[in-house]
């Protein structure tokens, strides 16, 4: 026997009487043509005050339009007790608060030890069968908030208000040394640097990428607190943008690009370089976190926002920065 989620539902308002079903679905109910047609083939997907109907029929004021989608698993993932910060949970959503070092699913030749399967273990000790379907990504190595939407509607509606801009993702990271302008953009277009394919670069014919930062701290001669909004959602983009101006994140070994593969240094040079591999010693990975997201939940629209605080190593790093600047 199919097993359904709740299902969403909508009240047809008198404004909207005569109206094509099909027109509530897409228009009001904003069901995708793809969600559409696996509607149309689910015995359930779709009925108006209860009974299965088809979707060229007209509703009356009052009218209940009812989607239900099957309950599914992700069956290639294998359950592992992983425990993982949560933010906010729902029928919906599930929002957590991502550590670094943890893959958010599995990829070939790594496929355990993922924040997938530790999140497909927490829905299996509880009961519950959905798929895993992360709204976006985190690098390894970036921490904070990530979004996984537990249906297909859940996740198209979030997906778009990405496409459209209207998500507000903002990250935290500490850079080297300190921008030259305190607050602005970074529009660079970016790509695969084709002599190191699994890096990116900074190049005229990449994909459109914009990136907003502000300088929240400054630690004269050594390094910066930025808060950096994203506009596009390129791979890598912060740290690509970021080590574009000079300004590479603390301990990104990937993008470090300052002063390395010089063969001669002045001693100006040698200081700085000096500095940048002291500072990248100080914490295991690039000093990068995703602080705060708000959208709109894919059921109601309320605005939702969702933070998290800075983690253990990056917040030791910034008092080790705050207490270099006051002389400790």
């Amino acid at each position: 026997m199919t097993s359904y989620y709740s299902p969403i539902s909508y009240i047809v308002p008198p404004s909207e009487d005569g109206w094509l079903l099909k027109t509530i679905l897409q228009k009001r109910m904003d069901v995708s043509r793809k969600l559409l047609s696996r509607l149309k083939m689910t015995e359930q997907g779709i009925m108006l005050n209860g009974e299965r109907v088809y979707i060229s029929v007209r509703v009356s004021a009052g009218d209940t339009v009812d989607i239900r989608m099957e309950q599914e698993t992700s069956e290639d993932i294998l359950p592992q007790d992983i425990p993982f910060d949560i933010l906010y949970e729902d029928g919906h959503l599930l929002v957590v608060n991502k550590a670094a070092g943890i893959i958010v699913h599995p990829t070939h030749g790594h496929y355990t030890d993922t924040l997938a399967n530790g999140v497909v273990h927490y829905w299996a000790q509880k009961g519950e069968q959905y798929r895993f379907r992360p709204v976006h990504r985190l690098d390894q190595e970036t921490s904070g908030v990530l979004v996984i939407a537990k249906n297909p509607y859940s996740h198209q509606h979030i997906s778009e208000q990405m496409i459209a801009g209207t998500v507000d993702k903002r990250y935290a990271a500490f850079v080297h040394g300190i921008p030259a302008v305190p607050r602005g953009d970074i529009d660079g277009s970016i790509d695969r640097d084709p002599a190191e394919p699994h890096r990116r670069i900074v190049t005229p014919d990449g994909y459109p990428s914009l990136t907003r930062y502000e300088v929240k701290a400054a630690y004269p001669g050594r390094a910066a607190r930025v808060e950096l909004k994203l506009e596009s959602g390129r791979t890598h983009q912060i740290r690509v943008h970021m080590s574009s101006i000079g300004c590479p994140l603390i301990g990104d070994g990937m993008y470090r690009h300052l002063l390395y593969g010089k063969e001669e240094l002045t001693s100006e040079e040698a200081a700085w370089l000096a500095s940048i591999a002291e500072l990248d010693a100080s914490i295991p990975r690039q000093a990068l976190h995703a602080v705060r997201l708000s959208f709109k939940h894919p059921v109601g629209l309320a605005e939702l926002v969702f933070e998290a605080p800075l983690p253990p190593d990056m917040a030791l790093l910034e008092q080790k920065l705050e207490k270099e600047t006051a002389g400790e």
